[in-house]
């Protein structure tokens, strides 16, 4: 029986305990590992949503600046200041508003009637400006009223409105039961600044930029390009501190954005080619003095 048993392969408890160990010490460097790839794949991630939200709104942008002062040949809508191509806005109060673009541009409503063929002409006037977030900041300490106070960031909107050929205004988008048109509607949000600045034929900037009335009313239908910078953020914290970080700003040091927090912001800058109003300006020439 002796014999037996001595021949009996088995583990000692000190055996156990070393495999125990092994297994512990692997199972701990698989986590570590683990969560460094987590951690990258969410900063990638983050980047990836940044990214593609800005380039959205960009794309957007691109499209409807390019179309501003479009009009057909035998376009017959009176024009009035009403319908300069392109009005920037700009922000006077950075904590408060985002720079502010009107585009105005024609087109044809449907097919042709009757014989010769004849068109109905409109026109149309978009606006992107900024307003500030609605989404509530649920980690700050609550306001009176048990309220949170809304993000810091902005939310840009978007808005097209038709022009009214009988009242001479613009209708509003949001009632004027035109499928057509809308009134401000949201695009996105978690935005630190939008700046448009208008540059002219011989490629210098405008300043300020012009309208119907100020002191570079001239250069409204000079204008070339348009510079377009967007910054985007995070919506959650990116980075593991909290610190100062600084944007700089597009031409204007007075709006580089310095914020101490963890989010991650990243600026998108455009040069967006107004080619309608070059076109524009070739035709007059042909017929002023």
């Amino acid at each position: 029986m002796k014999k037996k048993l001595s021949t009996v392969a088995g583990v000692t408890l000190i055996e156990i305990l070393i495999g125990i160990l092994i297994s512990v010490v692997m199972m701990a460097a698989m986590f570590t590992s683990y969560t460094v790839v987590n951690n990258s794949y969410s900063q990638v991630a983050d980047r990836a949503k940044i990214s593609t939200a800005g380039r959205d709104v960009i794309g957007m942008l691109l499209r409807d600046i390019r179309l501003a002062g479009f009009k057909y040949h035998n376009d017959n809508i009176t024009t009035s200041n009403e319908h300069a191509p392109i009005i920037i806005t700009k922000s006077n109060n950075f904590a408060q508003s985002c720079d502010k673009i009107e585009i105005v541009y024609g087109t044809i409503a449907g097919k042709p009637k009757g014989n010769p063929p004849t068109y109905t002409y409109e026109r149309y006037k978009i606006t992107y400006e900024c307003k500030k977030s609605k989404i509530l900041n649920k980690s700050a300490p609550p306001l009176p009223g048990n309220k949170y106070p809304p993000i810091d960031a902005f939310a840009i909107y978007k808005s097209k409105v038709k022009w009214n050929t009988t009242s001479k205004n613009w209708d509003d988008g949001g009632t004027d039961n035109n499928p057509k048109t809308y009134g401000p509607s949201l695009v996105t949000d978690y935005i630190s600044d939008l700046v448009f600045n208008a540059i002219d034929d011989k490629g210098l900037l405008i300043k300020p930029p012009p309208n119907t009335t100020n002191a570079t009313k001239d250069k409204l239908y000079k204008i070339k390009t348009i510079d377009i910078a967007l910054t985007v953020r995070s919506t959650k914290d990116f980075y593991r501190t909290s610190k100062i970080r600084e944007i700089l700003a597009m031409t204007d040091a007075s709006r580089n954005i310095k914020k101490t927090d963890k989010f991650l912001r990243d600026t998108i800058v455009v040069t967006a080619h107004a080619r309608n109003i070059g076109l524009w300006l070739k035709k007059m020439k042909k017929v002023l003095p």
